[in-house]
Order: C-alpha cells, then structure tokens, then sequence
C-alpha cells in the first residue's frame, strides 16, 4: 500500500529548463480523472510565468488541463507562509503565528537558521504528498521543480540533518518520514541538462552524488537538443571540408535561388555540423542508463509547446501511461 503520492523531483543546471521540463511532466501525468501537483520552492514564479498567469499565492490552484485531460493544479511554497501553516496545523497558534510574522519574527527564524527554510519547503511537499480526501490522495502525482543540480542533495537530506539534532519527539517523527518519502520507491530525481560539456558534468556529478546520499535517481532529461538537419552524407562531407562553396552555388541555381548565399549557407551548414559532433560526444559522456530527449523547439513556449514536450515524455519517460 502506497504510504504517499508519487513525487517526481526535477533539477538541473541553471539554464537547462527545468522549471519547462517540470511543467511538461506534470502535463504528461495529467491523465484523464487524475490531479497533479505542480509546487515551486524558489520564489521565483517561474510556472506563474510559464503558464501566463497571475502570480500564484500561497494556495494551490488549477492552471491546466493535462494531456491525457487531467488537472494540473499549482503551489509556489514560500517559507514563511508555511512556517505558519505548520505552526497552526501542529500547534494551533494561528493567532500567536501572524503576531510573530508582524514582528519579523517568522522571517527571522527562516533566514537566520540554516536550513530551516529548506525543511519547510520540503515538509510541504511532503504534506501535499500525504493529504487525503475520503480515503484516497489527493493528489495522483506531485512534480517540484526543485532547486539546482548544486544543491538539490543538500535540499532533498536536510531532514536527515534534523532528525540526528532532534534525537527523540515529533520534530525527529516528522523529519524520518519525510526522509523515508525522500528514498523511497515513490519518489523519483529527474536531471535536466544540455548536451553541452559543463551541463553534462554537472549531471553526472549530480548523479554520484544522489548515490550517495541514497537517494533515488530519476531520468537524465537532455532539453534543447538540435535535430539533424542535414543527410548523413552532407554532413560527412561538410565536415570533411569536401563540399564547395561552389558546388553549394550551382545546387542553388538550379532551384532557382540566389548562389550568392552559396558561402552563408556553407558557414551555417558547418556550425550545425559541430553542433551535432557536441551532442554526439555529450551523449557518449552521459553514459546514463535512461536519457530523454527534447528537442529545441523554433517557437515560444507557450501551452501548446508544453503539450508537445508533454508526450514526448509521456511516450518516453512514463513510457506511453501517466
């Protein structure tokens, strides 16, 4: 018997995407009849902004209709406000709670202390994970669009931390149970990168490091991949240096086009090709057991977009079921 909904965990190197990955996989597991939780735990707004919509308040709300015509709902957690959610749902404080927020004092206590924040941002998660309703979650799924590759280790065993200061009583309880959901068969790390070299060590840095804190390693996520554009053949011979400028001319004349784009055309087909070489060698160094890929899109990312970055991971990373 599941003791919380899945929890699909996404990070990466910033500049990867991964708040657009994180929104499109909550997407994906939006199947028909299901709720998905899509959370953010760095103030940054970022899925408000992806989505278009108002800045999202301390409160979960529906902001998409999923792939399979599931809801998305969608929390941006800040520590204060849930420092005074706890402070209410374990100790009743709720008028003691906003008098210590009008002196500062929840600010205090959240910046002051380390790691505090990160153990009230990660014990929503796991509140938002745990909530039933008439027997059943909630919840099918929850994705948090989790901080950087850096520190997702960091922030995903602060409560390990906790329960070795708390020793005994629920503050120990509360940060073991949240570890055991952290390690568990539910819960899955996602890694988000380029195939570029520094995306790709950090990743794989990343994942070594999730070793070893025992913690469960997801999928390698590689987003903005360039397709091939160019037939083998071309591409062998670009590369080469063995297809002219002048050869290049006189297939353009016979279509009908200007061959005095004959050299732009060349330089580009070039760099598209040292582009795909990056990728190639970038590939061979992920050496992961499971690697998506999205590909780089030549329009915004809007709602449509994340629906087609949406089955792409349906059919590869959920592999065709949410």
């Amino acid at each position: 018997m599941a003791l919380s909904t899945p929890l699909h965990v996404v990070s990466g190197k910033g500049g990867t995407g991964k708040t657009t990955v994180a929104a499109a996989l909550a997407m994906a597991l939006a199947d028909s009849g299901k709720r998905v939780l899509l959370c953010e735990v760095e103030g940054r707004q970022g899925i408000a902004q992806l989505f278009d919509v108002a800045p999202l308040p301390y409160g979960e709300r529906r902001i998409a209709v999923g792939l399979g015509g599931g809801e998305v709902h969608a929390l941006a957690i800040d520590a204060e406000s849930a420092l005074l959610e706890y402070l209410q749902m374990y100790y009743r404080l709720g008028r003691a709670g906003k008098a210590l927020d009008r002196f500062g004092l929840i600010d205090f206590a959240t910046t002051i202390a380390p790691g505090v924040r990160d153990v009230l941002l990660t014990g929503k998660v796991y509140e938002a994970a745990k909530r039933k309703q008439n027997g059943r979650f909630v919840y099918d799924a929850v994705v948090m669009d989790a901080p950087p590759t850096g520190r997702i280790v960091r922030f995903l065993s602060v409560n390990q931390e906790v329960a070795g200061l708390a020793k005994v009583g629920p503050v120990k309880r509360q940060a073991d149970s949240i570890m055991t959901m952290m390690r568990g068969r539910g819960t899955k790390v996602h890694l988000v990168t380029l195939l570029e070299e520094m995306p790709v060590q950090e990743t794989l840095d990343g994942i070594s490091e999730l070793h070893r804190a025992s913690l469960p390693v997801g999928t390698v996520i590689a987003n903005l991949v360039q397709p091939a554009l160019l037939s083998d053949a071309t591409q062998t011979a670009v590369a080469a240096g063995t297809l002219s400028a002048a050869s290049v001319g006189e297939q353009l004349t016979s279509i009908g086009l200007d061959p005095a784009a004959a050299d732009a055309l060349l330089a580009g087909g070039q760099d598209h090709v040292e582009r795909q070489q990056l990728q190639a060698a970038q590939r061979t160094e992920l050496k992961a057991d499971e690697v998506v890929e999205l590909p780089a899109l030549d329009y915004a990312i809007d709602q449509g977009a994340l629906f087609e970055l949406a089955g792409i991971l349906r059919a590869e990373l959920l592999g065709g079921d949410a």
